[in-house]
C-alpha cells in the first residue's frame, strides 16, 4: 500500500508503537509474532501500522501488506494473492498455480477440495518469501477476509516462532465470526486494542491539522468526534474547505455559530466538494471494493482512460482516493461506504449487473464478474429476471465457480435455473452443475434432490452420467446403495447410452455392488465396464474399473495380484487432468498394499509422495487420506514418534469422522505402551464414533480399548472388544492383528474355546502366506496355544522379516516365559533382553514395567546396557527425525527444503521443528543453529 506521510509515532500510540518496535527488532533478530490490533473504523489502525512499516523497512524488513474487502470475502485469498502479485521475492511459478488451481475446472464427482490446498500453498509461498529476509506481513480490514485467507493466517500463526515473520492483523470489533474468534484466541497475548484518543492527544492531533493552537469552541467541536481519528480530521477538514476557520496569529477558531456534525456528514460534505462527473465515477468505483484497477473502471464505467484521468486526480486532490502501487484505492472504507449507501439499493443492484456484464464482455476472470453478479442476488430483494447473458456466462464459468467459491455460485445456479424452463438446452447443464455444487458444501439431501428431479428430462448422456454420479455418491452418504443400484440399472437401458458412457455407469454398478458386499457381482459388472471402457478408448472408465479391481483383490487378501494393476491403472490415468483424483486414490491403496505385504519403505515412500501430489492437486481430501495412511503405516513400523506426529497433522486436516477415530486409537494405543495418560483423551475422541451401538469397530479401535481394557486388569472385557472386532471387521486383511492379542488373552483366562477356533482361523490365514506377517501371526497364535518356545522364536523371525517390532517383542517375552517356567533361565534371559531392548526402543514403558515386573519372580532384571528411560529435555530428547531436522535447520535450510530432502510434509517439518524448540527450550530457528553449531551434526544429516 503507497504509504502517506505519517510521523514516527502516530499521536497519542505511543505505548502501541514502542510495543510494535520491540516486535520488529525481534523480527530482525529472526523471531517472528502474530499480533491483532483492534478498533472501531477511523481509530487509526492503519495510521499506526504505516508507522510500523516505515520503521520495519528501515530494519531492513520487507513489508507486504493485504487489504479485504466486503465484496471480495466469498473469494478465497484473494487478498494475499493480489497482495503477493508483483512481490519481489515471490516465485511467479508458484503464485501463478495457487491462482490456476482456485479457477480450476475440478470435474464433477471428484473428490477434489482445491481450498484448503491452495491454502497450504499460499503459506508455503509466505513462508518461502520469509527465506530471503525477514517479513512484515498487514491484512488490513481484516473482519472483511474469507474464510481461507482467515485458514492461512490461522496455519502461519502456529508455526510464526519458528519463522522471521511478524504477522499483523487490523480489524474492527465487529463482526465477530467464528474463525475470527479463534485467531483472536491464538494471537491473544498480543491483542492491542485502539481506543480513543485522551484531551491531551486529541488538542496536539487537531494542532497538527490546523497548524496552528485551536481555539476553545474548535476544541469543543473536537471533542464531538469522541476521539477518533478520522472524525477528527473530517471535521476540521469540512471547516477549512467552508472556508469557516478563523486564523488570528496563531490562533485558530471556529465560529460560535458552528455545530458538531455525524462522522457520515463529515465525509458527505468532503464528497460535495467533487464535481457531478466525479461523484458519478467514484460511485461505480465503490461498486468495485475498496480497491480497483483504473481497467476496471474505464470498463464499468464505460469511460475511456483519457476522460478518467482528471477526474482521479480530482479525488485524489479531495483525499477521497489514494494510489495503491498499480491500483486505486478509497483513502479510508468509510468513505467507501459512504459513496456506496448513497445509491437506493435497486439502483445499486441494476449498476452492479451493468458492472459483471461489461465485466464479463471484456474476458475478466470469473471471480470478478461474480463479485459483481453475487450483490444483486444477496441484497435482500428479489433478484430480477435472469438475462440470457447470465444464463450462458453462468453454463459457461459454472465449473470454475464451483470449484472455486461454491457457495457463491449456489444462489446464481438457482437464480439462472429458476428462470431457464425446463425444456431450453442449457437448463440441464445448470443442473448438473448445481446438484454438484451442493455436494460439496455438505447438502447430499439437496444435491440429490436436484439430480433426481433433472434427471426427470436429460436426454444427453453426458450430463446423465454426471448426474448419476452426483447421485450416487449423495445416496452412498446415506447408505442407500440398493437404490443407487436400481436407478443405475434403470439408466443403463436408456436409449442411445453406448461406449463410454455406457462404461462410466458401469462402474458407478460394480461400485454399488461392492458396497452391497456383493464381490461376486461386482467383479462382473467391472469386467465389462473395462471390456466397454478400452473400446470406447474412454480412459475415465477403464481407469475406475482397474481400481475396481484392485479393491476387490484387497477385500479378498491378495494384495500381491492387485499390485500391477495399480502400475497399470496409474498408466491409465497419467496426464488425463479428470483423472488426478484417481491416480491419488489409487497411490493411497498402492502404499497400503505394500504396507499388507510387508513393504513398508516402498508403502512409506508412497504414502509421503501421493501427499504431497494431493497438495498440489488441490485435493484435501486425498491428501487426509495419504497422510492418515502414513501415520498408520508407520505405527505398524515402529516408528512411533513420527507416527504420532503425522497422526497429530492428519487429524488437523481430516473432517471425516471414521478416519478422525481410528487415528485417535492408534494414538491411543502408542500412548498406552507408553504409560502415557494423554491416552485417555484419544481413547475418548475414538470412542465417541466407536463407542455407538450400531458402529462396526475398526481395527485400530479394537487394539486400543482391548489394551485399555487389559492395563486396568480386566481381561475378560479386553477379549470381547477384539472378539467384537474380528466380528465386525469385513476386511479379513484388517483382522490380522487382533489374532495372537485375543489368543493369549483367551488363554489367559481359561477361554479354551475362542483360543482353539482363533487359533485355527490365523493358521488357515497365515500358514502357506507369503506374507511374512500373516506367517508370523500363525505361527505365534499356534505356539501360544501350545506352549512353544521354539515356533515363538520362529513368529518372531517371521516379525522380524515383516518390519514389525511390537509383536516380535511380544514373541520374544512369550517364549522367554515358557523357557523361564522350564528353567532355562540363560536363554530365557537372551530372549528377555532382547524383548526389552525392543520395548525400549519404542519408549513402551508400560510394557517395560510390566515384563521386569514379571521375569523379576524368576530372577531375570534389566541389564547393564539395555536403554530404559528416554530424556524429556535436551539434544538427548530428540529423536532421529528432529536430529537430522534440527542439522538441517543449522545449514539455513528452510522448512520447504528440509521437507523436498527428507520426503515430509512442510506441516510435517513444522511440527519438528516445534517440538525441538521445546526440547532444546529455545525460541526460534538462529537460537537452534546457535546451538547445533557447538556440535557435530554433519553424520546425522547425511
Amino acid at each position: 500500500m503507497t504509504e502517506l506521510p505519517v510521523p514516527a509515532s502516530p499521536i497519542g500510540r505511543q505505548r502501541q508503537m514502542e510495543v510494535m518496535r520491540q516486535l520488529v527488532d525481534d523480527l530482525s533478530a529472526g523471531r517472528g509474532k502474530a499480533v491483532l490490533v483492534e478498533g472501531e473504523p477511523g481509530i487509526g489502525k492503519t495510521t499506526l501500522l504505516r508507522a510500523v512499516t516505515t520503521y520495519s523497512r528501515a530494519a531492513g524488513v520487507q513489508a507486504v501488506w493485504a487489504l479485504c474487502d466486503e465484496l471480495s470475502q466469498a473469494f478465497p485469498l484473494l487478498p494475499l494473492l493480489e497482495a503477493l502479485s508483483s512481490r519481489a521475492g515471490v516465485s511467479g511459478t508458484d503464485h501463478q498455480r495457487i491462482a490456476e488451481m482456485l479457477r480450476a475446472d475440478p470435474g464433477v464427482g471428484t473428490r477434489t477440495d482445491v481450498i484448503p490446498a491452495a491454502a497450504e500453498q499460499m503459506r508455503d509461498l509466505i513462508q518461502s518469501l520469509c527465506a530471503s529476509s525477514p517479513v512484515l506481513l498487514v491484512v488490513d480490514d481484516l473482519q472483511w477476509a474469507d474464510p481461507a485467507t482467515v485458514m492461512t493466517l490461522g496455519r502461519l500463526i502456529r508455526g510464526v516462532d519458528q519463522l522471521p515473520l511478524l504477522l499483523v492483523g487490523l480489524t474492527r470489533p465487529v463482526p465477530r465470526r467464528d474463525d475470527l474468534l479463534a485467531l483472536r484466541r491464538a494471537v491473544e497475548p498480543n491483542l492491542l486494542k485502539l481506543t480513543h484518543l485522551d484531551a491531551d492527544a486529541v488538542g496536539e492531533f487537531v494542532t497538527q491539522l490546523v497548524e496552528g493552537t485551536p481555539g476553545a469552541h474548535l476544541m469543543d467541536l473536537a471533542a464531538s468526534a469522541g476521539g477518533n481519528p478520522l472524525y477528527l480530521t473530517e471535521l476540521v477538514d469540512v471547516l477549512a474547505r467552508k472556508g469557516t476557520l478563523i486564523r488570528t496569529e496563531d490562533l485558530v477558531e471556529a465560529p460560535e455559530e458552528t455545530t458538531p456534525t455525524s462522522l457520515s456528514a463529515a465525509i458527505s460534505d468532503r464528497l460535495q466538494f467533487l464535481s457531478a462527473p466525479a461523484r458519478e465515477v467514484l460511485r461505480v468505483a465503490a461498486l468495485l471494493g475498496l480497491d480497483f484497477s483504473v481497467r476496471e473502471l474505464a470498463v464499468v464505467s464505460g469511460r475511456r482512460l483519457a476522460d478518467l484521468l482528471p477526474i482521479l486526480d480530482e479525488a485524489i486532490l479531495t483525499g477521497v482516493v489514494v494510489e495503491d502501487g498499480t491500483e486505486m484505492a478509497f483513502r479510508h472504507p468509510l468513505i467507501r461506504e459512504c459513496l456506496y449507501n448513497s445509491m437506493p439499493v435497486p439502483v445499486r443492484a441494476a449498476w452492479h449487473r451493468d458492472a459483471a456484464r461489461a465485466l464479463s464482455e471484456d474476458g475478466a476472470p470469473a471471480e470478478r464478474v461474480a463479485r459483481q453478479l453475487r450483490p444483486t442476488i444477496v441484497q435482500g430483494h428479489r433478484p430480477a429476471p435472469v438475462d440470457a447473458w447470465v444464463v450462458n456466462w453462468l453454463a459457461s464459468c459454472a465449473p470454475q465457480l464451483v470449484g472455486q467459491a461454491p457457495k457463491v455460485a449456489i444462489p446464481m445456479l438457482r437464480w439462472a435455473l429458476d428462470g431457464t424452463p425446463a425444456e431450453a438446452p442449457l437448463h440441464d447443464v445448470l443442473a448438473c452443475r448445481l446438484a454438484d455444487a451442493l455436494f460439496r458444501v455438505g447438502d447430499p439431501a439437496g444435491a440429490a434432490e436436484v439430480a433426481t428431479s433433472a434427471l426427470v428430462n436429460v436426454t444427453r448422456p453426458e450430463i446423465l452420467v454426471d448426474l448419476h454420479w452426483t447421485l450416487t455418491q449423495c445416496n452412498a452418504v446415506a447408505g442407500k446403495f440398493q437404490e443407487s443400484l436400481e436407478l443405475l440399472s434403470s439408466a443403463l437401458q436408456a436409449p442411445g447410452l453406448r461406449g463410454a458412457n455406457r462404461a462410466r455407469l458401469l462402474v458407478l454398478v460394480a461400485r454399488a455392488q461392492f458396497a452391497l458386499g456383493h464381490l461376486d457381482l461386482a467383479g462382473p459388472a467391472t469386467d465389462e465396464a473395462l471390456a466397454t471402457g478400452t473400446e470406447a478408448g474412454d480412459r475415465w472408465s477403464m481407469g475406475w474399473a482397474l481400481f475396481v479391481q484392485t479393491i476387490l483383490y484387497g477385500v479378498k487378501g491378495e494384495s500381491q495380484r492387485a499390485l500391477p494393476l495399480y502400475e497399470r491403472a496409474l498408466a491409465v490415468a497419467e496426464g488425463d487432468p479428470s483423472l488426478i483424483d484417481l491416480r491419488l486414490l489409487l497411490q493411497i491403496n498402492q502404499a497400503n498394499a505394500f504396507g499388507v505385504l510387508d513393504r513398508y519403505d516402498e508403502a512409506i515412500l508412497v504414502a509421503q509422495k501421493v501427499r504431497e501430489s494431493a497438495d498440489r492437486a488441490g485435493n484435501a481430501f486425498r491428501r487426509a487420506q495419504a497422510q492418515s495412511m502414513l501415520g498408520e503405516l508407520l505405527f505398524e513400523s515402529g516408528r512411533w514418534d513420527d507416527a504420532l506426529v503425522e497422526i497429530d497433522l492428519a487429524l488437523n486436516v481430516s473432517k471425516n469422522p471414521t478416519t478422525d477415530s481410528a487415528q485417535h486409537a492408534f494414538a491411543a494405543t502408542i500412548q498406552l505402551h507408553r504409560g502415557d495418560a494423554s491416552s485417555d483423551r484419544n481413547l475418548r475422541a475414538a470412542e465417541r464414533y466407536f463407542g455407538k451401538e450400531e458402529a462396526r469397530m475398526c481395527r485400530a479401535f479394537a487394539i486400543a480399548k482391548s489394551l485399555h481394557m487389559e492395563r486396568d486388569e480386566k481381561l475378560d472385557s479386553a477379549l470381547e472388544v477384539l472378539l467384537k472386532g474380528l466380528a465386525d471387521v469385513p476386511d479379513k486383511e484388517e483382522t490380522v492383528d487382533l489374532l495372537a492379542d485375543a489368543v493369549r488373552l483367551a488363554i489367559a483366562i481359561g477361554d479354551e474355546h475362542n483360543a482353539k477356533s482363533i487359533t485355527e482361523h490365523a493358521v488357515a490365514m497365515g500358514t502357506d502366506s507369503p506374507v511374512p506377517h500373516r506367517r508370523a501371526v500363525a505361527a505365534h497364535c499356534l505356539s501360544l496355544l501350545n506352549n512353544d518356545p521354539a515356533g515363538l522364536l520362529e513368529a518372531a523371525n517371521s516379525y522380524r522379516a515383516a518390519g514389525r517390532p511390537l509383536p516380535r517383542a511380544q514373541a520374544l517375552e512369550a517364549a522367554a516365559l515358557v523357557l523361564a517356567e522350564r528353567g532355562d533361565m540363560a536363554e530365557a534371559r537372551n530372549l528377555f533382553t532382547d524383548a526389552y531392548a525392543l520395548y525400549s526402543k519404542l519408549g513402551a514403558e508400560w510394557d517395560l514395567a510390566r515384563t521386569q515386573a514379571t521375569f523379576r519372580q524368576f530372577g531375570i532384571r534389566r541389564g547393564p546396557r539395555v536403554r530404559h528411560a528416554q530424556a524429556r529435555r535436551g539434544w538427548e530428547a530428540l529423536t532421529p527425525t528432529e536430529n537430522r531436522v534440527a542439522g538441517m535447520v543449522a545449514q539455513g535450510m528452510s522448512n520447504p527444503q528440509i521437507a523436498d530432502k527428507l520426503f515430509l510434509s512442510r506441516r510435517t517439518v513444522q511440527t519438528h521443528v516445534s517440538h525441538i524448540l521445546a526440547k532444546l527450550e529455545l525460541q526460534s530457528r538462529t537460537d537452534i543453529a546457535r546451538e547445533a553449531s557447538q556440535r557435530d551434526l554433519t553424520h546425522v544429516v547425511s
